[in-house]
């Protein structure tokens, strides 16, 4: 594998993987039916999910001996690049890296090409999760559905976020791992002792879907929406609800209570380093952070932080937002690169692929593998919070919209969260912005009377 850009790996363990015994594929089999394909390019965001990404494309080249380069940026400039590419003559990359938050607008630009354009008899692996029918468009009805919507791509991260908590101080103090957010504020204010603990550290800054991806679990688990039904075509902007402003109150008050003092200074790698450096008893994070915890050269907590779904609000569900990343094929490179790329989707989705990505230090996206006897082990104990976590995990929003959605919700959190706005008037903002963003797009739209 070749880099356009010096970045560190986590180096592929060399051993084979304790496999369940339904994984009867051996690892040979499906790496030398790829067959000598074009080199290919993959522009990627340099992530904490990225090691073992990378990791993986080097067991692929060394299984079949066919060349990739990785294109590795910062996430805003991914996402930039991949929009420059697709929109010229001929595309610079042969596979692009789709966030959760944007894959719309490269579908509804009929920038990617279906997979089955590419290869008629190709299969989504059954045991690969569809992440609430994210691979498929249905572009007459501009939505996301398995039903009559065309295979666009094949998910290759499960980013969701999870409950991180430090499992030997809740021995220590006899805590359970809480299932409301009433339990967690209790647990974190019990470990709160600034400057040299934080009994919740939150990601509240200003990034790319930084303190709204954040809030969101909140949201959705206190019984708030953004659109009143938008998998029935109704945006009606419901953000400025009863229930929205209780989340964003329970958000703000756990912050001032057992937080961070800069939370709105928190962007999700400070997040990650109050963690690693044992300064912070919670945090809600990607599962894609899961490698760094027990990295003995980058934690001072390896082996001491356990995984769990995020809370709920009593009579509501846990409710995780995707950020998970789809491998999508663009219309502008030539065929024989857009065959090779297909190939190590093909390959990419296998339960042995799969497995060599866990080992380099990314999370999965089979359930099998989820489910396999890899999960009792130490080293692999989010497994079955991440699987359990999926099954009550949603798409933010499905309109090509999503990056004037996110500069809303990050900006409007932000004042918040730092105090220059009260929850009251900030919702009323983000549901008045939202509102237009939406009436210009021409969705079928309207908004709630503002909170008082």
């Amino acid at each position: 594998m070749t880099a356009k850009k010096k970045f560190s790996r986590r180096s592929v363990m060399a051993g084979g993987a304790a496999l369940t015994a339904g994984a009867v594929t051996s690892w040979v089999r499906p790496a030398s039916a790829q067959g000598r394909q074009a080199p290919i390019t993959i522009v990627i965001n340099q992530s904490p999910w990225f090691n073992g990404f990378s990791g993986a494309v080097d067991a692929y080249e060394k299984a079949t001996g066919n060349k990739v380069t990785l294109d590795v940026n910062p996430f805003a400039g991914s996402l930039e690049k991949q929009r420059n590419s697709v929109r010229a003559n001929q595309g610079q990359y042969d596979l692009l890296t789709m966030n959760g938050l944007f894959f719309v607008e490269f579908y509804q630009g009929g920038f990617i090409t279906p997979v089955h354009d590419i290869d008629p008899g190709f299969k989504l692996d059954p045991q690969v999760a569809t992440f609430d029918d994210t691979p498929f468009w249905d572009a007459q009805n501009k939505t996301v559905t398995s039903k009559t919507g065309k295979l666009m791509g094949v998910p290759i991260n499960p980013n969701i976020p999870l409950l991180y908590y430090r499992t030997d101080l809740y021995q220590q103090k006899g805590l359970k791992v809480p299932t409301t957010w009433d339990e967690l504020l209790a647990n974190a204010k019990a470990l709160h002792n600034p400057p040299n603990l934080y009994g919740m550290v939150q990601r509240g800054a200003r990034e790319t879907t930084g303190v709204t991806y954040d809030w969101f679990p909140y949201l959705w688990s206190h019984g708030g929406n953004l659109f009143r039904n938008e998998k029935e075509g109704d945006y009606s902007v419901v953000i400025n609800s009863p229930a929205a402003r209780n989340a964003l109150d329970y958000y703000l008050r756990l912050a001032k209570e057992a937080g961070h003092p800069n939370t709105g200074g928190q962007t999700q790698g400070q997040v990650i380093q109050n963690l690693v450096t044992g300064k912070s008893a919670h945090a809600i994070m990607v599962i894609a952070a899961w490698a760094q915890m027990d990295d003995p050269t980058k934690s001072a907590v390896a082996g001491k932080i356990g995984f769990a779904v995020p809370p709920a609000a009593p009579g509501h569900m846990p409710a995780p937002p995707l950020g998970h990343f789809i491998g999508g094929i663009p219309h502008n490179v030539p065929k024989e690169r857009q065959v090779a790329a297909l190939a190590f989707l093909r390959w990419f989705q296998t339960y042995e692929a799969q497995v060599k990505l866990v080992e380099a230090g990314a999370p999965p996206v089979r359930y099998d593998v989820l489910a396999s006897a890899m999960n009792q082990k130490p080293e692999y104990r989010w497994m079955k919070a991440l699987g359990e976590g999926l099954k009550h995990s949603r798409q933010m929003w499905t309109v090509q919209e999503g990056a004037q959605l996110t500069a809303v919700f990050d900006v409007r959190l932000n004042q918040a969260v730092t105090g220059e706005l009260t929850s009251t008037r900030a919702l009323n903002m983000i549901a008045a912005e939202i509102h237009d963003i939406m009436q210009k797009g021409g969705y079928r739209t309207g908004r709630l009377p503002d909170l008082t």
